[in-house]
């Protein structure tokens, strides 16, 4: 999953990044909200992190601008502010939670995989099946059958945009733009470097190749 964090303090931004980044998520940080609506408003993001009090346009303004646009994206709030008068504020632009600081980073994590599963539809369980194949999104764990597959961070993060459409074809393009992070500019072919690790890991028959279309993760 690809994440936008919008946050002026870059010691909080960049230890938050390297955080989700080793959770397997890629992460993009910006420190003004002018750029921050930028970036958010051409797409691709799963979820924002967007503080409130920020230099170029405050958390509120860019929250409501992307709404009044038709973005749908998650939006988790943070703040150093405190009081229901400014929560309230905070979700009635739009946003989808509301944090305030200090926090927990445990906290931070579970608001982020809960947003994302809602999003994701359902009954929110962090449970992905996919024929014998299970992934427990909270606890980074992947069963095939009976037997735990050990995955590094980015494996897990390529075959769970696989799982979230199980039977349907997932270009490069779309797993590039969701594991890797913005500034990536290296060889794109690095998908299939990490699909060939997996298909040695769960069987040849679990990743499909559709010729000039992407992959496909099939039930075993």
């Amino acid at each position: 999953m690809r994440l936008l964090i919008v946050e002026d303090e870059k010691r909080l931004a960049t230890a938050l990044a390297a955080g989700l980044t080793a959770e397997g998520f890629a992460v993009d940080v910006v420190h003004d909200g002018l750029e921050g609506l930028h970036r958010a408003a051409g797409g691709g993001y799963d979820l924002l992190v967007l503080d409130i009090m920020l230099p170029g346009m405050n958390g509120y303004r860019v929250c409501a601008a992307l709404r009044a646009a038709g973005d749908d994206t998650p939006i988790l709030m943070l703040t150093a502010k405190d009081g229901e008068y400014d929560e309230a504020e905070g979700l009635d632009t739009g946003a989808d939670d509301y944090l305030t600081k200090p926090f927990s980073y445990v906290v931070l994590l579970a608001r982020i995989r809960a947003l994302l599963r809602r999003r994701g539809g359902g009954s929110g369980s962090p449970v992905l099946t996919v024929g014998a194949l299970r992934m427990d999104t909270a606890a980074r764990r992947v069963h095939l059958d009976d037997a735990e597959i050990t995955l590094t961070a980015k494996e897990f993060a390529v075959l769970e945009q696989l799982a979230l459409r199980p039977g349907e074809v997932v270009s490069k393009a779309d797993i590039l733009e969701h594991v890797w992070d913005f500034a990536y500019d290296g060889d794109p072919n690095i998908v299939e470097v990490y699909v060939s690790t997996l298909r040695r890991k769960l069987g040849a028959e679990t990743i499909r190749t559709v010729r000039g279309a992407g992959y496909r993760l099939e039930a075993r």
